[in-house]
């Protein structure tokens, strides 16, 4: 018949043709009754308390320690399997748990002698790791794997821990003092060290700048020399320069008043001349009266009478138009203008003769 079983359980089916016996893990297996059997072990974790009371330390101090652990039989390692069958078969999963129990109650107590209570209640997790490291070597060789172990409690009767504890807290209180000293010292050593930089900085600051300043001048100065030279040649150009245009303006302004002079004396030169040779000709004028008397003046009279003509007809020439009026009996047009101008030229001599005393008409 077929025979099942959970995950949390193997199965061995021994007799007829099951040689060696045939384990399994979780799952089913068919059985002939009567020629083979089948048994069953758990694979149910186990938690156990682990208990060592009064056990000496390494300097002789008794104390209880009390630890957890989780075991189970490895049931997916056919060769574990196998061993914990051969040890655990038949047994009940309590007389299991009591077999693994009193195996890492021996375990602990080894670790525990040979540890002092300071190393065992200061550093827990080394006790542990040393307990699980331990146990493990020894559990797997009966077929049970060490899943975990923690220390769960240490005590005493004779208040060693107790004192232990004050001595611990009195040093974690030391350790806080000191600890708070040194961070007071530590924190004015920072200040010190950040003024300090502070003020390195600060004069290395005023140490670049006084050297930027010197460069500065430095630099400046040498340039200034450079360039004096040329500003001192083109000053001195410039003021020759200045120097020969004022001349030139000196020059033209005497060559002018020179030229004005010269020409003024020209001019009054001229007029000089002019004006004696007026005067010459109006003296000869005057002597050629004196010897021509009437005949002179009547010939001078002559030679402007065709003047005085075209002087009586030039308004007449400018007209673009005359109206002419008659009263009848006389003369009119052209004929009438002719006239009139020939009467005003008759009319001559009888002026002539009352400006001058002359009368032209009897001058031979």
């Amino acid at each position: 018949m077929f025979y099942t079983c959970g995950p949390n359980e193997a199965m061995v089916v021994s007799g007829f043709g099951r040689s060696p016996p045939l384990m399994i893990a979780g799952g089913r297996v068919f059985v002939f009754p009567c020629i083979q059997q089948i048994q069953r072990i758990t694979l149910n974790t186990l938690t156990l308390n682990v208990k060592s009371d009064k056990v000496y330390t390494r300097h002789g101090v008794p104390i209880s320690v009390t630890g957890i652990a989780q075991v189970k039989i490895q049931g997916q390692n056919k060769e574990m399997l196998a061993t914990a069958c051969q040890m655990f078969m038949g047994k009940s999963e309590a007389e299991v748990a009591q077999i693994a129990l009193e195996t890492l109650e021996g375990h602990q107590r080894a670790i525990i002698a040979h540890l002092t209570v300071e190393e065992i209640y200061q550093d827990r997790k080394k006790f542990s790791e040393q307990v699980f490291k331990v146990a493990s070597s020894d559990l797997v060789n009966m077929g049970i794997g060490v899943v975990s172990y923690t220390l769960k409690d240490v005590h005493d009767d004779q208040d060693y821990l107790h004192s232990l504890g004050k001595a611990r807290t009195a040093q974690v209180q030391r350790d806080a003092r000191i600890g708070e000293a040194q961070y007071k010292r530590d924190a004015v050593i920072r200040e010190a060290h950040a003024m300090q930089e502070k003020v390195s900085a600060q004069y290395k600051n005023e140490i670049e700048m006084a050297k930027a300043q010197r460069d500065y001048e430095l630099k400046k100065a040498a340039y200034d020399e450079k360039m004096q030279k040329p500003a001192e040649a083109e000053k001195y150009r410039l003021e020759k320069l200045a120097e020969a245009q004022r001349l030139q303006l000196i020059m033209e302004a005497e060559a002018e008043a020179e030229s004005v002079r010269m020409k003024g004396e020209a001019e009054a030169f001229a007029l000089e001349a002019k004006g004696r040779a007026e005067a010459e000709q109006m003296a000869k004028k005057a002597e050629a009266f004196k010897q021509y008397k009437d005949g002179a003046m009547v010939d001078m009279l002559l030679e402007k009478l065709p003047l005085m003509a075209e002087e009586i007809s030039k308004p007449l020439s400018a007209a673009q138009k005359v109206t002419m009026v008659s009263s009848g009996g006389s003369e009119v047009g052209a004929a009438k203008l002719a006239g009139e101008v020939l009467d005003i030229m008759t009319r001559l001599p009888t002026a002539v003769e009352k400006l001058t005393g002359v009368n032209i008409s009897q001058v031979h």
